[in-house]
């Protein structure tokens, strides 16, 4: 039977974003596929013992090279060494994480593309990394038998910016874990509360590293915005410390802002619904997102939402969302203050808001990710 293999790196490597996304899409794919044999690729897996495999026909090709190294060799120094030698012969290699190694001659491949915002928002990304990911991703599309989009704001890009045939790219949406609902229980809330040091005050919420793509200097500066009335609304911000996050913080200090923005770090799987919940909103005005998981992830909580309206955030949000121009302080401000004032216009987004996230799930991604590997090892 054909074996396909799949870059698990970024899942063992990553606690949330596609690290989170490529977990519970191979979850999702053993629970529909249990004859196809898949080979999961994990760069540097010594370091850390490896789960049981998500299906009996999953098994583990982990190798105690780094991931860094293989960008090294693969990508820097372009040395022709086969994804193969540690996966086995595979008829389709599936790079999840926006770069395609090397692969024998007669292998087929599919790359995932998350987001551009390397190309788009160059000014949240390090010149180093920009400079490599310039370099790597178009040359890695190019290569790719097929692509995957997080979202079509990402096919968009990809078509417009690398010229890639539109019917080389599928649109691939992502999908939201069951285990994202309301949270109501009160000692729960208590307790997650306390594991990150927070206090009782009302708080607005938001997620993902600290970085500049996140926007979090302007909703800082949206928070001290709100006013007296509001005084006593914090803002907590569950993510790892990133690139480029110093002036997130002196704006932290600039504003005076210490006793009302919480920085948890990162915040485990189990405690995010309790913290969505428990929001008065998740504020999520990222400046560029290839899907935005934190928004749907919100809405099935019960939480309302402000975001972007760029990239593919209006796409994932539909009508159930307050949308915002990033950019403009007194815009997001503006949102917040609807939200924390409008009780009625906060039912109204939180009703449409369940109804939006029940359509995004992982069961129909990995529907869709099977259909695109049936159709590719025919």
């Amino acid at each position: 039977m054909t074996a396909i293999g799949v870059d698990y790196t970024a899942a063992h490597e990553q606690g949330a974003g596609i690290g989170r996304y490529v977990r519970e899409l191979v979850r999702a794919l053993a629970a529909l596929d249990d004859a196809t044999p898949y080979r999961l690729f994990v760069a540097g897996a010594q370091r850390r013992a490896l789960p049981p495999p998500p299906g009996a026909n999953f098994t583990w090709r982990p190798t105690r090279i780094t991931p860094l190294w293989f960008a090294r060799l693969w990508h820097r120094l372009r040395l022709p060494l086969p994804v193969e030698a540690f996966t086995g012969r595979v008829r389709l290699f599936h790079a999840t994480d926006f770069t395609l190694p090397p692969t024998l001659p007669g292998t087929r491949t599919l790359l995932t593309v998350h987001d551009l915002s390397f190309v788009r928002a160059p000014e949240t990304t390090t010149p180093v990394l920009k400079a490599y990911l310039d370099a790597v991703v178009p040359r890695s599309v190019r290569r790719a038998t097929h692509v995957l989009a997080d979202s079509q704001a990402t096919k968009d890009d990809l078509v417009e910016l690398y010229k890639t045939p539109p019917d080389k790219i599928t649109v691939l949406l992502g999908g939201v874990n069951p285990e994202f609902r309301p949270v109501t229980d009160a000692h729960a809330r208590q307790v997650v509360r306390a594991r990150y040091s927070l206090p009782p005050n009302p708080y607005i919420f938001s997620v993902g590293t600290v970085q500049p793509r996140k926007n979090y200097a302007r909703l800082v500066q949206a928070l001290a915005a709100l006013g007296p009335q509001h005084a006593d609304v914090h803002l907590v911000i569950a993510g790892g410390r990133g690139w480029l996050d110093a002036p997130i913080y002196q704006t932290v200090r600039d504003l005076g802002m210490g006793e009302r923005v919480h920085f948890t770090g990162f915040a485990r799987d189990e405690d995010l619904p309790v913290l969505y919940s428990d929001a008065v909103c998740l504020a999520y005005p990222s400046l560029y997102e290839g899907i935005g998981l934190p928004v749907l992830e919100a809405m099935a909580c019960a939480t309302p939402v402000v975001t972007s309206t760029i990239s593919s955030l209006p796409e994932v949000a539909g009508d159930a969302a307050l949308l915002i121009d990033p950019y403009d302080v007194e815009a997001l401000a503006g949102a917040l203050r609807r939200l924390l004032d409008d009780s009625a216009l906060r039912e109204t987004l939180v009703a449409r808001g369940v109804r939006q996230a029940a359509f995004f799930t992982w069961e129909r991604a990995a529907s869709q990710l099977l259909a695109v590997y049936r159709q590719m090892v025919q």
